[in-house]
């Protein structure tokens, strides 16, 4: 049983000194040692100790040290050995590192996006080239895989999309509407909406929607398969993960996204006529030839390859940030928000390009 007693500015600890006795020996020292000014310690009764007791007696000694108290009865060598054994006090303290400077944290943040972008180069040449291989060579696929994420990629997207197309192009020719009015230039409407919705929002509404939606979906499965280790599994079977995981996918989407586009345009043209018909008293016959006969077949060859290439960017960003995953849950969460925000950036930024080179 532990024992501590002061007498004579001696601070003598007796018994067993265990993790089960010091929550309470802690408190009674706490209340001695602010009304003690110097103390020794005699440790010479101690008949049995753990490694908390020697972490207490390490804070106990500290503490003292400040006061200028000495252990003058050392404990027995059985005790002593023990203490020794979980010694922490004379490990060396590590040197704290130094605070790197402006151009030092720099440096480093630029290594690492460039080894990033290494890694998606290396990432997109390997879907690429899996891909190509896909289409003549079907094995290291599931069967109907194309299919089953063609339905998943596409067909679940179409509601949302054509909903959020139609409100474009509504809210698009009523903003356009109240200024052509004022003009007399009605029948332009027409001439706006169509070049609008087919060259530019048809195709970037489209891929930023796919990319929020199927995008994320991409990057989050890949990502909990890696680190739930399902692709070192896939390895172990001879299975290489892109060609497994991600080629269909990438023919997928490849396949269904001009047709998303399609129906994006579309339903922005209906937004549009309702404004049309309703607003500025234009003619079905009259609104249909003036956006049939504004529009040319480089626009529509643009707005295709465009959505193709869109699609492309948000599987292999997605792949990309799902093969990089590490840290369990919070890791995937990370790498969904990440794929979704690089996805949407390389987007504009490739519409931007498309923009300069073909207007």
């Amino acid at each position: 049983m532990l024992k501590l007693s002061f007498h004579d500015g001696l601070l003598r600890i007796e018994g067993s000194l265990v993790a089960s006795d010091i929550p309470s020996l802690h408190s009674e020292l706490e209340t001695a040692l602010k009304s003690k000014d110097s103390f020794n310690i005699d440790l010479s009764g101690l008949t049995g100790i753990d490694s908390a007791g020697v972490a207490f007696l390490e804070e106990l000694t500290l503490k003292a040290a400040q006061k200028g108290a000495l252990i003058i009865h050392p404990p027995s060598a059985e005790i002593q050995s023990v203490m020794n054994t979980f010694r922490s006090l004379d490990l060396p303290v590590p040197e704290p590192r130094p605070k790197p400077g402006f151009l030092e944290s720099a440096g480093e943040n630029l290594l690492i996006r460039l080894d990033g972008f290494k890694k998606a180069i290396i990432t997109a040449s390997e879907v690429v080239w899996w891909s190509i291989i896909g289409i003549f060579d079907r094995s290291g696929q599931r069967k109907y895989s194309v299919v089953q994420q063609g339905l998943i990629l596409g067909f679940n997207a179409m509601p949302i999309i054509a909903l959020m197309s139609f409100i474009i192009g509504f809210i698009l020719s009523l903003q356009a509407a109240v200024q052509l009015r004022i003009y007399g230039a009605n029948i332009f409407l027409a001439d706006l909406l169509a070049i609008t919705m087919v060259r530019e929002m048809g195709p970037l509404i489209t891929a930023i929607l796919v990319a929020g939606r199927s995008g994320s979906a991409i990057a989050s499965e890949i990502a909990s398969m890696n680190v739930s280790e399902e692709l070192d599994a896939l390895r172990m079977m001879a299975l290489d993960p892109v060609r497994f995981v991600v080629v269909p996918k990438f023919h997928a989407i490849t396949l269904v996204m001009p047709v998303l586009v399609l129906l994006a345009i579309i339903a922005g043209e209906i937004g549009g006529a309702v404004i049309a018909f309703g607003y500025l008293d234009l003619s079905v016959s009259t609104f249909l030839s003036r956006s049939f006969n504004i529009l040319t077949l480089k626009d529509l060859i643009i707005t295709f390859t465009k959505s193709t290439v869109f699609a492309w960017l948000i599987v292999i960003i997605g792949a990309h940030y799902g093969f990089q995953t590490t840290g369990g849950a919070e890791g995937v969460g990370k790498a969904t928000t990440a794929s979704v925000v690089s996805s949407i950036f390389a987007i504009v930024i490739a519409d931007s390009l498309f923009s300069l080179l073909y207007l």
